[in-house]
């Protein structure tokens, strides 16, 4: 009992220890990123300071699918290799990137009224970000509607189908027509964004994804307790 009660300070002490640098990351990032994007960072000559929306809209859509992408991926490993703790890094992912996922609703939302005139359309790209937050609820419902063991298959199956909607998000803007502008950011090739707004966008995304980071870690620490506890309901 008593080597139990050590190991769960071990665990708080450590994780602690490791919130407290990212949290000093992510005030450094955000406070830079903030300073580029709303100081540094020049107007649109059609969309004026609307434009600086995106420093918040495009990096959330960019981490809120980063880690759906990434809770597939462990996801399959999890059939695949049995591995209980992709189980529990997934299942810790999975918040973070359900409130990106709805920030980059709200905010593409605010853009689109002064832009298109209107606070939604079904456009591709906007339904298919939906669907992806209906993913992510699924993925969440999942652990609380069903036991430990049958809750990790189920939420794994729906990451894994979810998935499918990811490169329909990449490339909506290409297949379809679409009232959303076409990437402008590519790996690739060549990308078409001035450096003055690529630069808060990089420092922005940065902040978001140590947050993203900062979250994972407080809910991995409890999940761990909760397994070292035995005892404890699972959130």
């Amino acid at each position: 009992m008593l080597n139990k009660i050590f190991e769960i300070i071990k665990i708080i002490s450590l994780s602690k220890l490791t919130r407290i640098i990212v949290f000093s990351l992510f005030v450094i990032f955000l406070t830079l990123g903030l300073f580029e994007s709303l100081l540094l960072s020049p107007e649109d000559y059609i969309q004026s300071d609307a434009v600086r929306i995106m420093y918040v809209h495009v990096p959330a859509a960019w981490i809120s699918l980063g880690i759906f992408s990434f809770i597939a991926f462990l996801s399959l490993g999890i059939f695949i290799f049995k591995n209980k703790n992709f189980v529990i890094i997934a299942k810790s992912f999975a918040p973070s990137g359900l409130v990106f996922n709805l920030i980059a609703l709200v905010t593409g939302s605010i853009w689109g009224k002064p832009t298109w005139g209107t606070w939604w359309a079904w456009d591709p790209r906007i339904t298919s970000m939906l669907v992806l937050f209906l993913f992510y609820i699924l993925y969440i419902a999942s652990w609380r509607l069903f036991e430990n063991d049958k809750a990790a298959k189920i939420s794994s199956l729906v990451a894994i189908a979810g998935f499918v909607n990811v490169p329909i998000i990449k490339f909506s803007v290409d297949w379809w027509a679409s009232l959303h502008q076409p990437s402008s950011v590519k790996i690739l090739s060549e990308t078409t964004i001035h450096s003055s707004m690529i630069t808060p966008l990089l420092l922005m995304t940065a902040a978001f994804a140590l947050f993203s980071v900062l979250i994972f870690l407080m809910k991995y620490n409890i999940e761990l307790i909760k397994i070292k506890t035995k005892g404890l309901d699972r959130l």
